[in-house]
């Protein structure tokens, strides 16, 4: 009889689960999704110091000696803190090691970078007017950086640059900044000259 009333308790109560589990809403997880950014108007202003060369960059950007070099006042940021990304610019004069340079970027962009980017696309800087070329280069995939440039005058000056962000590479959340930011780069070297 003990057994029974034990049964029957347990059986009341299973039945109450199973009735409270079935009239509640199903739980379904929600897919992955990522955080909505708000990106501030683009406005520029000009960055003129004692480098080589002028060009405009972003008002929301703030430009921050690499106090690593400080001795070397052309190698400098620009940070973005509230995106937590930065343009790193290192600017090196030109002494009859043109080729170098442009092995040392190459070396950064496909023996570094590539190994983790899923392709490489190169766009050609060219305006002979203000005497710049170089090469933009977009690094797809889950790469440590995803825009690397440089920009020559071919004879003296020099800049190679590149965007980094303080975050995990994830090509499919970071899109958006990149986008955005990569806007940022290619109006800063639609706009750099050359001093003489």
């Amino acid at each position: 009889m003990r057994n029974r009333f034990q049964f029957s308790i347990f059986n009341f109560q299973f039945s109450i689960l199973l009735l409270l589990m079935s009239c509640g809403q199903h739980y379904t997880p929600k897919p992955s999704s990522y955080y909505r950014i708000d990106f501030p108007e683009k406005k520029y202003q000009l960055y003129d110091s004692i480098c080589p060369f002028v060009f405009e960059y972003p008002v929301y950007g703030e430009i921050v000696t690499d106090i690593r070099h400080v001795e070397t006042p052309c190698l400098f940021n620009i940070d973005f803190p509230k995106y937590k990304g930065t343009i790193h610019l290192t600017y090196l004069e030109i002494n009859d090691n043109f080729d170098l340079f442009i092995e040392e970027n190459w070396k950064m962009i496909f023996q570094r970078l590539a190994l983790r980017a899923d392709a490489v696309e190169e766009s050609p800087i060219i305006d002979p007017y203000l005497n710049v070329f170089g090469i933009l280069y977009d690094i797809r995939g889950n790469a440590a950086s995803s825009v690397q440039f440089f920009v020559t005058d071919s004879v003296k000056n020099f800049i190679r640059g590149s965007l980094y962000f303080y975050a995990r590479p994830n090509a499919d959340s970071l899109a958006p900044v990149i986008s955005f930011f990569r806007e940022d780069i290619i109006h800063l070297l639609e706009t750099i000259e050359w001093k003489k």
